[in-house]
């Protein structure tokens, strides 16, 4: 039987298992009892009703990873793969074209298959807990934008990306760098184009919020090209906050949905906390990582893009490279996997530091933390995460652990 087959099935069932171990871990780690911290913040019925929402969303994940689990394999098995590089050869005989068609059906297979997961989870589970604002033509249009950005931006990236490996020596060296100078540049230009497809961005207008976040910008000596204002009740009734953009389009955009739940001196407390992953230079250390953790697997990438026996795997005859782009996915999850866990390690000590920023530019630390209870208290968020599934999947600490950490400042 062709190795890269059975270590490719072998990851897929542990990762299932891994899951399944972290969830069930999770969900036992629930406690009926509100912690000390949220008494007074927490009724006793809210609190059970964030409980039942953790466990109807992980019940609901795990029926959808039950179900992907042995899709997934039979696709690969049944020669799913194999029939989709038959409907791209046929298409064309340019490699380029074939690559892009091998990708679009395989764009929306996915599409299609998580389309009803996406719609229950939307429609259903987020309504029942009263988050829910997202219409049908929102839900709709959203879909539509994301392949209209795929077409206009994912299209061309994937097929420059096979241009080099099919023509360029040292191409995985060219790729990272051609692909690494595209990131820079959405990232640059995504507040001022991309964002306000799915957002509408609003300047905040004066008054004392405004005089507020422009009185402690100035006393940290920050520049931001504006704060805006964004449309989350459009969706959602769950409120965030986000750093956006570098250079002359870097941005700070607060949900509507926050401006209307949290004091002033609370939301100068969280615009402080992304104010300090800026002046800490979280986003710069970010970005490097990032472009570094791509250059490894660009040259691993190289390494088995043309495999005759990866494409075996998949029963596909010769080595078409947008298939091995694709198949090669399978083979990087566990390095993938592996930096993630660092990453997330790295982002809840940014956001410790964050944290502490804040605290310590406003001088009121209690500020962050009734912000953080607020938030935690109307996203029903799990106050009690299994540490196992912190490690892994956490980007942001438990709220409990930052409340301490402030309590000590």
């Amino acid at each position: 039987m062709n190795g890269y087959l059975i270590f490719i099935l072998a990851l897929l069932i542990f990762s299932r298992i891994l899951s399944l171990i972290v969830e069930r871990l999770n969900l036992s780690n629930l406690s009926t009892e509100i912690p000390e911290e949220f008494r007074g913040v927490y009724d006793e019925e809210k609190y059970a009703k964030s409980q039942n929402y953790l466990k109807d969303n992980t019940r609901f994940g795990e029926l959808q990873a039950n179900l992907m689990l042995p899709l997934t394999i039979a696709f690969i098995l049944l020669g799913g793969f194999r029939w989709v590089n038959g409907i791209a050869q046929a298409a064309s005989d340019h490699m380029i074209v074939q690559g892009l068609v091998f990708g679009a059906v395989l764009m929306l297979l996915s599409q299609i298959v998580g389309l009803p997961f996406s719609i229950y989870s939307t429609f259903v589970i987020e309504e029942r807990y009263g988050f829910n604002k997202t219409t049908a033509k929102t839900f709709v249009l959203d879909i539509l934008k994301g392949w209209l950005l795929t077409v206009l931006l994912g299209a061309p990236i994937f097929a420059l990306i096979l241009w080099i490996f099919n023509a360029v020596p040292m191409a995985w060296l060219w790729a990272w760098g051609s692909l690494s100078a595209i990131q820079l540049f959405i990232l640059f230009i995504a507040p001022v184009v991309i964002l306000p497809l799915f957002n509408k961005f609003t300047p905040l207008e004066d008054g004392e919020l405004r005089s507020s976040i422009d009185d402690f910008a100035k006393a940290q000596d920050y520049t931001v090209s504006g704060v805006f204002k964004i449309d989350g009740s459009r969706r959602s009734t769950k409120a965030n906050a986000y750093f956006t953009g570098f250079g002359k389009t870097k941005r700070i955009a607060l949900f509507d949905t926050l401006i209307e739940k949290q004091s002033v001196p609370e939301l100068v407390a969280v615009l402080a906390h992304e104010v300090g992953h800026c002046k800490k230079g979280h986003i710069k250390k970010g970005i490097i990582i990032s472009l570094a953790s791509s250059l490894l697997m660009f040259f691993i990438l190289s390494l088995f893009i043309s495999r005759p026996g990866l494409h075996e795997a998949f029963q596909i005859d010769g080595t078409p490279l947008y298939a091995g782009l694709i198949f090669f996915g399978f083979l990087y999850a566990p390095i993938s996997m592996i930096l993630g866990i660092a990453n997330s390690m790295l982002s809840r000590k940014h956001e410790f530091e964050a944290d502490a920023f804040a605290a310590e530019t406003t001088g009121r630390p209690t500020d962050l933390i009734s912000a953080l209870k607020k938030l935690s208290v109307d996203s029903l968020s799990n106050l009690t995460p299994h540490p196992l599934k912190v490690v892994l999947e956490y980007s942001h600490p438990p709220v409990l652990e930052r409340i301490k950490a402030l309590r000590k400042l």
